[in-house]
């Protein structure tokens, strides 16, 4: 498995004086499955391809939405079996599935010894934002293989 993280080149590690981080993040993970539980309960799950954590920042706009979906959907992570070249097909031409799990960890910085999350998108922004970032892998891919968690089990700071 692979893990594969969509950062944007000003999101540096937090120093005594970080840069600004002000972009969606998204962690991609290749699997063969994948499941969300929420309290034993499975809420989402897929069959082979991509699972991704999605960090909303506060100041996330519909144009980081568009980037993130157009990335994670023609990122090149898949073996073309017909040529033996590895790295060379995307989830849309394997026609696998792709799982997104909202992850305002990502956002997370320490402040001592507790964790801070404010740069994250607050839950009553988030929650809508979250719904359309997974309409627009829909719209743009076929609907029936994006999975998401339901709005039940959305969780937020």
């Amino acid at each position: 498995m692979y893990a594969v993280s969509i950062i944007p080149s000003f999101a540096t590690i937090r120093t005594k004086r970080a840069h600004p981080i002000r972009a969606m993040r998204a962690v991609v993970q290749r699997v063969a499955s994948a499941s969300v539980q929420v309290e034993g309960r499975t809420v989402s799950e897929i069959g082979p391809g991509l699972v991704v954590l999605v960090g909303l920042h506060e100041s996330d706009s519909e144009s980081d939405a568009e980037f993130i979906c157009r990335k994670v959907l023609n990122m090149r992570l898949f073996p073309n079996e017909s040529t033996g070249r590895g790295w060379d097909q995307n989830v849309m031409q394997k026609k696998y599935e792709v799982l997104l799990v909202s992850q305002f960890t990502l956002y997370g910085f320490l402040k001592g010894n507790k964790p801070d999350f404010h740069v994250a998108m607050p839950p009553q922004k988030a929650k809508p934002f979250y719904a359309s970032l997974v309409d627009r892998f829909k719209q743009s891919y076929n609907p029936d293989t994006i999975k998401a968690l339901p709005k039940s089990s959305f969780c937020a700071v």
